[in-house]
C-alpha cells in the first residue's frame, strides 16, 4: 500500500534534535532490540528476511509505529500473539526511500515484519566471482552508513535509535558470513551462522560480509579476514593493531567491544574504512606494502569510542564522530609511528581542508553540515573530519595535553552508549570545559569555532620541519635540476602528496612527462600517490595517462579516488573519455557510489 507521507523530513525548518533523514518515532516508541533471520541468495541478488522488533513505548498510549524502509518488499506483519497487523508505506522519496507505518492493536512486546530485499539494495553490494579476488565464489558485503540500513533490514534507521541485535544467517556451502559482532567463525548444525550484539549500536553500524573469506589471528583480541589469496599481505600490513588499541586505550579508556577484528573487502568497497563494532571494513587500497597508509586503521579504531561508543545523535552532527575521530587518529600515529608522521599527517589534512575551503561557500564552512533537505552523504566532507580535528586540536593546545586528555575522558564517560546533538556537546562543554578552564578558553572562542564559518581567529596552521626538503627539491625541478637528480630516496607517502599538491597549476607536457619517466607515478602501487598523480595530469591535459587512468578506475572503487577523478575528467573536457572509462567502470562500484556518480555526470 503506498500512501502520501506525514511528512518527507527534508524541511527548510531546522530543529536540532530532529532528525531530518528518517521518518521513525523514536520519541514515541523505540526500537531496542533486533532479531534478525537472513537467507542469502547469490543468483536472485537477494536477502530473505525476517526481522523481530522488540519495542519500547516511551509514549505509553503510542500505538503508531513508523520505521524506515527502501525498495523492500514487504510480504507481513505480525504482533507478539501472531495477529497481522495494518501498515501502509509512504510516498517515496529519492533521498529518504520510504517510511513506513505500522497500527498497533496494543502494546505488544514486539512485532515481526516478513520482507526481501531488491537486488538494487543500496546498502548491499553483490560482486560475481570474477569481481573477486579469487574469482570462484561470489561476495556479498553492506555498506549502511549513513541511512542505508533501511534498504536491507526495516527498522528506525537513525543514530539517535541505538539497538542491540542477534541474528541468524543461512549462506551457500562453503562461503563464511561476517557481522558487526563477534565472529566466531563457525556454522551451527542447522547450517546457519548466528551472531550476538550485547550493546546498542547505531543502525548505521548494521553490517553484513558473506564469501570466500579466511580468517588470521595477529594479536591477542585481533584478527584479520580477507579473501586467502590477500590475507598475508593483510596480516603484516596491519600486525601492529594491539600496539594501536593499547594507546588508545591509555588516551581514551577501556576498549568496550571485546574484539577489534579487520575485515578487507574487494575493490569495490566505497570508503577507506567503516568502524563496523568489532569488524572493521577496510579497502584493499590500505594495503601498500609498507604500512604508509595504516592511518585510517587507526582511525577506524578510534572510532571505537567516538562514533560507536558516543555517536552523533542526526547527520547533521556528524562532525562529533569525524572530527574527535581524525584528531584522535593522529595521537595513536604519533604514538606508534612517531611524531614526524603523526605532524606530516598533519599538514595533509590541513592541506585537504584549505582545497575544500576554495571551493565551498562560505555558509557551508561550519561543523554542523546545513543539509536538512539535502543528501546526507553530503556531510562527509573536509569540515567534518579536518575543520573538526583542528577544532580539537585547539582545545588541547589552550588547556594543555594532560589536563585536556583527562577531560576527553571524562567526555567519553559522561556520554557512553548515546547519541547527542552538537547542543548537547555545547550544554556540556559549558558546564565541563569553561567552567574547569575559565584561564585558557572562553564561550565566544567556542562558539565561533563550532557555529562560525571558514577558521577562526584562534587557528594556528600546522606545520611540519619535514617538509622544508619538499619546498626545497620542487623549487630547485622548477628551476631545471633534472628529476631523477633530486634526494627523494626517504619520502614517505606524505611527502609526495605535499610535492603534488605544491606543483604550479599549469604545468608543460614536457614537465610531467619527465616525472612520470623518473617516479612511476602512473604505475605506482600506492593509491593515493596515484589518485593525486591522475588529478595533476588531467588538470594538465596530459593524455599518455588515461590508458593507466582507466585501469586504475576499473580496478578501485574507493569513493575518495573515484569521484574526483571523474569531476577532473568533467572539468578538463574529457566527455568522451569520461564515458567510455564509466561504462566499462560502473558495474564495479558500490551502488550507492553509482546513484552520488550518476547525479554528478548526469548519467542515463
Amino acid at each position: 500500500m503506498i500512501h502520501r507521507c506525514r511528512d518527507l523530513h527534508l524541511s527548510q525548518h531546522y530543529h536540532p534534535q530532529r532528525d531530518f533523514h528518517s521518518f521513525a518515532n523514536p520519541e514515541q516508541i523505540r526500537v531496542e532490540h533486533l532479531d534478525l533471520t537472513l537467507s542469502v541468495d547469490f543468483e536472485q541478488q537477494r536477502l530473505q528476511g525476517r526481522v523481530r522488533l522488540m519495542l519500547d513505548y516511551v509514549a505509553q498510549d503510542s500505538r503508531c509505529l513508523w520505521l524506515d524502509c527502501r525498495d523492500l518488499a514487504i510480504s507481513a506483519v505480525y504482533d507478539s500473539k501472531g495477529r497481522p497487523l495494518d501498515w501502509q508505506l509512504c510516498q517515496f522519496s529519492e533521498v529518504l526511500g520510504q517510511g513506513m507505518q505500522i497500527s498497533l492493536k496494543e502494546a505488544s512486546p514486539w512485532i515481526e515484519i516478513e520482507y526481501q530485499t531488491s537486488p538494487s539494495a543500496q546498502g548491499l553490494q553483490w560482486l560475481s566471482p570474477a569481481q573477486t579476488l579469487g574469482g570462484e565464489l561470489p561476495f556479498l558485503f553492506s555498506q549502511s552508513q549513513p541511512i542505508n540500513a533501511r534498504s536491507w533490514i526495516p527498522l528506525q534507521d537513525t543514530p539517535k535509535a541505538r539497538i542491540s541485535f542477534s541474528a541468524r544467517v543461512m549462506a551457500p556451502e562453503g562461503m563464511q558470513v561476517v557481522m558487526s559482532a563477534l565472529n566466531l567463525g563457525q556454522r551451527g548444525a542447522d547450517g546457519a551462522f548466528c551472531f550476538e550484539m550485547d550493546k546498542p549500536i547505531p543502525t548505521h553500524l548494521l553490517a553484513i560480509a558473506v564469501g570466500d573469506i579466511a580468517r588470521q589471528e595477529i594479536g591477542p583480541r585481533s584478527a584479520v579476514f580477507a579473501e586467502p589469496g590477500m590475507l598475508a599481505a593483510a596480516a603484516k600490513e596491519f600486525e601492529d593493531i594491539e600496539q594501536m588499541m593499547q594507546v588508545a586505550e591509555n588516551l581514551l579508556g577501556p576498549y568496550r567491544w571485546q574484539r577489534y577484528d579487520m575485515l578487507i573487502l574487494p575493490p569495490s568497497f566505497p570508503f577507506g574504512g567503516m568502524e563496523n563494532p568489532c569488524l572493521a571494513f577496510l579497502t584493499p587500497t590500505l594495503i601498500a606494502g609498507d604500512k604508509s597508509l595504516v592511518a585510517t586503521v587507526a582511525h577506524e579504531l578510534a572510532h571505537s569510542w567516538t562514533g560507536n561508543l558516543v555517536s552523533n545523535a542526526t547527520w547533521r552532527d556528524l562532525w562529533l564522530n569525524e572530527g574527535f575521530t581524525t584528531y584522535f587518529t593522529n595521537r595513536i600515529v604519533e604514538a606508534v609511528y612517531g611524531t614526524e608522521q603523526a605532524q606530516l599527517e598533519l599538514m595533509i589534512e590541513y592541506g585537504r581542508l584549505r582545497e575544500e575551503m576554495a571551493s565551498t561557500l562560505r555558509s557551508q564552512q561550519t561543523l554542523p553540515a546545513n543539509l536538512q533537505r539535502s543528501d546526507p552523504n553530503l556531510a562527509f566532507n573536509r569540515f567534518t573530519y579536518d575543520k573538526a580535528s583542528m577544532f580539537v586540536h585547539f582545545l588541547e593546545r589552550r588547556i594543555g595535553r594532560e589536563r585536556f586528555d583527562g577531560a576527553l575522558r571524562d567526555y567519553l564517560a559522561h556520554f557512553a552508549f548515546q547519541a547527542i546533538t552538537t547542543e548537547d556537546f555545547v550544554a556540556y562543554a559549558e558546564q565541563h570545559l569553561l567552567s574547569a578552564f575559565a584561564d585558557c578558553l572562553t564561550k565566544a572562542e567556542l562558539m565561533e569555532w563550532i557555529y562560525g564559518s571558514g577558521l577562526p581567529q584562534s587557528f594556528v596552521a600546522p606545520s611540519s620541519s619535514s617538509l622544508l626538503k619538499v619546498d626545497d627539491a620542487l623549487a630547485s625541478w622548477l628551476n631545471g635540476q633534472p628529476a631523477l637528480s633530486l634526494d627523494v630516496a626517504k619520502w614517505r607517502v606524505q611527502h609526495w602528496q605535499y610535492f603534488f599538491s605544491r606543483l604550479p597549476e599549469c604545468l608543460s607536457q614536457a614537465q610531467l612527462m619527465e616525472l612520470d619517466d623518473s617516479f612511476g607515478f602512473s604505475d605506482s602501487g600506492n593509491s593515493e600517490i596515484a589518485c593525486d598523480w591522475f588529478r595533476v595530469a588531467i588538470r594538465n591535459n596530459y593524455d599518455p595517462v588515461l590508458p593507466a587512468l582507466g585501469a586504475f578506475l576499473a580496478r578501485i572503487g574507493r569513493a575518495k579516488f573515484v569521484r574526483p577523478l571523474y569531476l577532473e575528467l568533467q572539468l578538463a573536457g574529457y566527455q568522451q573519455e569520461l564515458g567510455d572509462i564509466y561504462r566499462r567502470s560502473r558495474s564495479g562500484y558500490h551502488p550507492s557510489l553509482q546513484v552520488q556518480l550518476d547525479r554528478i555526470l548526469a548519467w542515463g
